[in-house]
Order: structure tokens, then sequence, then C-alpha cells
């Protein structure tokens, strides 16, 4: 048992000081996506109210006159496509997920600008697995985290070890994910 206790407190460490990065990534990430509900993690989101003169009916002008408005509310570079929702309405595609309507009639219009959050976009990317190596890291990540936890439960004995509080501690990391299962599944 000694021997185990030894080799439980190598591997936890440096085990540890290894995935220390991507244990705080994951975790950082893995708050702001509870949260989706209370704010938007990936990007932020700015409205702006306008009003043009500019004629955008359905014209052989169109996407000319939409260029113009462009240069005035965003920028001309960032267009992508429009369309017409409905017959008073023309919603203009831009670049980044970005878009603008615009109420042909009245000249009202609103723009949404979506721009990424620093830190949390990259982060909260890595959950979504982008390519195989990311994969395959996330992997070994998950089976360290295992081994993490097995060598943990060996490296304390006595009051604090399996037999005391590390026990109970065990058992109650199991049954509070199990119940909340149970009771909200």
């Amino acid at each position: 048992m000694k021997n185990l206790r030894k080799w439980s407190r190598i591997l936890h460490r440096d085990i540890g000081f290894f995935f220390i990065g991507t244990t705080l990534i994951y975790a950082i990430s893995g708050i702001a996506l509870n949260h989706m509900s209370d704010w938007n993690p990936n990007y932020s989101v700015e409205n702006k109210q306008f009003s043009t003169s500019i004629n955008l009916e359905k014209s052989t002008s169109l996407k000319s006159n939409i260029l113009l408005l462009l240069d005035d509310v965003d920028n001309r570079e960032n267009y992508k496509k429009h369309y017409f929702p409905s017959e008073n309405n023309l919603k203009i595609f831009l670049k980044g997920g970005s878009s603008i309507i615009v109420n042909i009639k009245s000249g009202n219009g609103n723009a949404e600008f979506l721009k990424r959050r620093p830190i949390f976009y990259e982060v909260n990317y890595l959950h979504y697995n982008p390519n195989k190596f990311w994969t395959w890291f996330s992997d070994i990540f998950a089976g360290a985290l295992i081994l993490f936890a097995i060598t943990s439960l060996f490296m304390n004995k006595g009051k604090n070890g399996l037999k005391g509080w590390g026990g109970i501690y065990t058992i109650l990391g199991f049954l509070i994910p199990l119940l909340f299962l149970f009771l909200y599944a």
C-alpha cells in the first residue's frame, strides 16, 4: 500500500501540472457555457438604430443602394447577401453574423452587430472538438482526469483517507450527480 500511495502522489502531481492549463480552460469555458441563457459567451451584441433616405425598393440599382447604405451604417466590404422577409422589410446579411433590417417605406432600420468575445470565443470553441487532433487530446485529457481521480483515492491514509473523510466525500461526489439525474432527468 505504501508503494501505491507513493506512485499515486507522483502520478497525481505530474498529471496535475501537465493539465493545469487545459483544466482551467475547460472550467472557465464550461462555466460560461452553463450560463448561455444569461448571456452569450461567444459574442457581444450591439444594436444601432438609424434612418436613411436611400431608395431600397426592388430595382436594378438595389444592390448599389445597399452598398451606399452600408457606407453610412457599417462597411460595404462586409456585405454578404440580402432578401425581403416581408413586403416592406429588407434584411441585409453581413460578414461575421451581423445583420441589418430596414423598413423600405419609412427608412428606419436596426443594425445588429456581433463581435467575438476575446478569449471566451476561442476557449468555448474547444468544447466543440474542432478537429481530429483536439478530439484525441480531449480523450487523453479525459483519461488523465480518470487517472487523476483514482490516484487521489490513495494519496491520504487514516481519517483523511478512504476510510475517513475522503471516503465520505467520494460517496457524496457520486451521489449528488446521481440524485440530480434521477430527480431532474
